[in-house]
């Protein structure tokens, strides 16, 4: 990881939002990153993606974490690339948790990059985030119908779905 990138695009970020955007900044991580409040996701992605400077054509993936009920958080993180200046960038966020009633919820990134969409359906399929204005949120790997989000620490698997056994 090249750490002076990290950090001028972090002291960028700095100049062009002010202090305020960030809950974090993690230069000494082994992957460094920012923390970012979740109500500046959207401006400092675009901001990233059409800054010549910058230019961040490729959003890798978004993991989802669960933290737990105790916590009563999820993370969502951000690995972006510039593929034709070189360079990773990564963004953490935390949301409160909420429950299966109640989803937590981010702006969508589908306006920047149309990856997120595959990326975000999966992040609200198995853990539970609804991304606002997304266009199409809907469960990708369950079936339309299934109960809660598997990869919630507390999730509780059926013991059958359509009278088929899917607890063992």
């Amino acid at each position: 990881m090249d750490f002076s990138a990290f950090e001028h695009i972090a002291a960028a970020l700095q100049n062009k939002f002010g202090e305020e955007i960030f809950d974090q900044i993690n230069s000494e991580a082994v992957q460094p990153y920012v923390k970012l409040k979740k109500e500046y996701l959207l401006q400092v992605c675009s901001f990233l993606y059409k800054e010549p400077e910058f230019y961040f054509d490729f959003l890798n993936c978004i993991s989802a974490v669960d933290n737990g009920p105790e916590t009563g958080t999820l993370e969502l993180w951000y690995h972006m690339s510039s593929i034709p200046n070189e360079k990773s960038f990564i963004i953490k966020v935390t949301v409160p948790r909420g429950d299966d009633h109640n989803l937590p919820e981010i702006d969508s990134l589908t306006p920047i990059w149309k990856t997120a969409d595959w990326h975000e359906r999966e992040a609200f399929d198995l853990v539970g985030v609804k991304f606002n204005q997304h266009p199409d949120l809907r469960r990708i790997l369950l079936p339309a119908d299934w109960n809660g989000h598997p990869l919630r620490k507390d999730h509780v698997e059926q013991e059958k779905y359509h009278g088929i056994k899917v607890k063992y």
